[in-house]
């Protein structure tokens, strides 16, 4: 908890409605932080102001099919992103999640082992090409 947080709430112009300007200036702060302190100071005393947790109570845009793809993938440990979201397509379900969705969530719930790339083609230049005057080389 900030002092200054403590020191403007606690001040005598807390019964107050509206806030008079010095108590603003000494806290440094703007009018719209400073009403959401005093509520908060009148609720719950010395201990409403301290720092809250930020993290939003619900995600509405989260994921409903998550719980499948955790399923499909328990249950088809070598099926990667790509056919999850497949299948997860084909049996009908409603909004299927995209491949890199399906991926996200893989990675989330701890589905998914890190791999080194193996890139198959090397790719090399002709040995012979044309300089910029037209010469080949």
């Amino acid at each position: 908890m900030r002092t200054g947080r403590l020191s403007t709430a606690s001040g005598p112009w807390w019964r107050c409605w509206t806030v008079p300007r010095w108590p603003r200036s000494l806290a440094g702060t703007s009018r719209q932080s400073l009403h959401p302190w005093l509520r908060r100071f009148r609720e719950g005393g010395r201990d409403g102001l301290k720092d809250r947790s930020r993290r939003p109570h619900s995600s509405p845009s989260r994921v409903p099919t998550e719980v499948a793809v955790c399923q499909l993938r328990q249950s088809y440990p070598k099926w990667g992103a790509r056919r999850i979201a497949h299948e997860l397509a084909v049996r009908g379900v409603a909004n299927a999640p995209g491949r890199s969705t399906v991926h996200r969530i893989l990675v989330r719930n701890g589905l998914v082992n890190q791999q080194v790339q193996i890139h198959r083609r090397v790719y090399k230049r002709s040995g012979r090409r044309r300089c910029s005057c037209g010469r080949w080389t």
